[in-house]
């Protein structure tokens, strides 16, 4: 995802992403008709992480669960394990946290994936159905970012349960080193209207708001303009920000540390923004397993280093 400036707090959106053909999965894995069932290519294979459980002062209610959504890519597994070890470890309430993950295939591998490095979490599995973004997708400054499973958050709305009023999403590519229960609670009214750039990788989002106000369809307007005119370069964001236009709250900054994976184009090293941090995320070009295991890592991927979970890893914590 393309990072946000350092000049701007980490805006929270009042409503995100309708997901549409998306189904959730069951441990049964059966035959649905319409749907064509894809093998994945080979995913690594990951240690199974500690379990987790809640503090005394934790609640047990469904109105005590918090909701995240990220996307499951084989290209990206590696991270997105990281970023639950990490949402797990350092969350007071673990056994409150939901996941609900999007994936382009039908995958068990992706289940049983998961399943196995964390044998007690609380997640659910959906399929999105990449062709409904494939024909509208334009050509940007960076081939991972024209992916379609990049544009899944704008549909995320339509899958998730209708009684579900506010979801995080969360890209594969960070790591959260505090409580996320604090990202959550975050007062989400007296928004601002003035035109601001955010990063899209870490959003809180207001469900309703997002299905009433029909921010899907407006979004997927600018990208078909976007397909006839040629109006910006940066993959899915762009349209975030002409759709939204300032409608959103901005938390403390410390909720995103940006652009750890450089530029779009390079990828360079950069260093931390000052300031205390709560959530550490390499958007840009360079993803901190890629560097660690070419032996050519930047400072700040040692940070990372801690929850990867990679069987084969040097980096990972020792058991």
């Amino acid at each position: 995802m393309a990072s946000w400036s350092t000049s701007t707090p980490l805006p929270i959106l009042l409503g995100l992403l309708s997901i549409f053909l998306l189904h959730p999965l069951t441990t049964t894995f059966g035959i649905r008709l319409g749907i064509i069932h894809r093998r994945t290519p080979d995913l690594p294979i990951f240690r199974e992480a500690p379990s987790f459980q809640n503090g005394e002062q934790c609640g047990s209610e469904k109105a005590d669960s918090i909701h995240v959504a990220m996307t499951l890519d084989a290209n990206y597994i590696r991270g997105t394990m990281a970023a639950v070890f990490s949402l797990l470890q350092h969350s007071t309430c673990p056994e409150n946290l939901c996941f609900h993950f999007l994936s382009a295939h039908i995958a068990p591998e992706f289940f049983s994936s998961i399943k196995s490095t964390f044998p007690y979490l609380n997640f659910k599995t959906y399929a999105f159905d990449s062709n409904r973004v494939r024909g509208k997708i334009s050509k940007s400054i960076r081939q991972a970012l024209d992916q379609p499973m990049n544009y899944a958050r704008i549909y995320l709305a339509n899958i998730l349960p209708p009684d579900m009023g506010r979801v995080i999403y969360l890209d594969s590519d960070l790591v959260v080193v505090d409580d996320i229960a604090k990202l959550w609670s975050v007062d989400m009214e007296d928004k601002g209207r003035n035109p601001c750039y955010f990063n899209t990788g870490v959003m809180v989002v207001d469900v309703d708001k997002w299905r009433k106000g029909g921010y899907t369809q407006k979004v997927e307007e600018w990208m078909a303009l976007q397909k006839r005119k040629r109006l910006y370069n940066l993959g899915s964001l762009p349209p975030f920000l002409l759709v939204l236009a300032g409608n959103i709250k901005a938390v403390d900054h410390r909720w995103n540390q940006h652009g750890l994976g450089g530029d779009n184009f390079e990828g360079k090293c950069r260093s931390l923004h000052p300031g205390p941090i709560s959530l550490l995320h390499w958007s840009g070009k360079g993803k901190p397993w890629l560097r660690l295991d070419s032996r050519k890592p930047c400072t700040v991927d040692h940070l990372w280093a801690p929850y990867d979970l990679y069987h084969s890893s040097r980096h990972s914590l020792e058991e």
